[in-house]
């Protein structure tokens, strides 16, 4: 019976040392990075639609990912703005407005979309500041650990990846 629970134990210290907790692993070959737009206005031509484009210095690892935010409003009393994850959905009277984006290794492209003339809405296409945060995929280049993540606040992902929401660069 000794023999038993020996065995029991030796495999057991085994299965527990195999597990590991890689999930607050932060790739160190990706500086985490913040980027602003100010004030942009939407382009429209008739291919894509409308759209802002901007190009992307330093350019990424191909295991990087762009995370957007699109400044909302600002906290009453303090002035702190107010940054609201894209891709998003804007259900207004009008119809529905989605911001969405794809990015390279060089370039990011932002795009508003919509089921009504969004021209009919400029508030939403003229003045606005977005925020473009680089943060690293996986150490192994797997998307499976940034998948688990929930990137929808800011402040939280800056908080995450060490970031100093003081030196963002401006974009022009």
């Amino acid at each position: 019976m000794k023999k038993i629970l020996t065995l029991f134990a030796v495999v057991g210290l085994f299965a527990f040392s195999s597990c590991s907790d890689d999930d607050n692993v932060v790739d160190t070959n990706t500086i985490s990075e913040v980027f602003q737009l100010n004030n942009v206005d939407f382009g429209y031509n008739a291919q894509d639609g409308f759209n802002i484009y901007t190009d992307l210095n330093p350019l990424l690892f191909n295991e990087d990912v762009i995370l957007i935010y699109r400044r909302i409003g600002s906290i009453n009393g303090t002035g702190a703005p107010i940054w609201q994850q894209i891709p998003r959905t804007i259900y207004l009277p009008q119809g529905e407005l989605d911001y969405d984006f794809d990015f390279s290794n060089e370039h990011v492209i932002i795009y508003a979309r919509g089921n009504y003339d969004l021209e009919l809405t400029p508030q939403y296409l003229d003045n606005q500041t977005f925020r473009i945060v680089i943060v690293p995929g996986s150490p192994n280049g797997s998307a499976k650990s940034i998948n688990k993540e929930d990137f929808s606040d800011y402040n939280a992902v800056i908080k995450r990846y060490g970031i100093d929401d003081s030196k963002v660069k401006v974009l022009k």
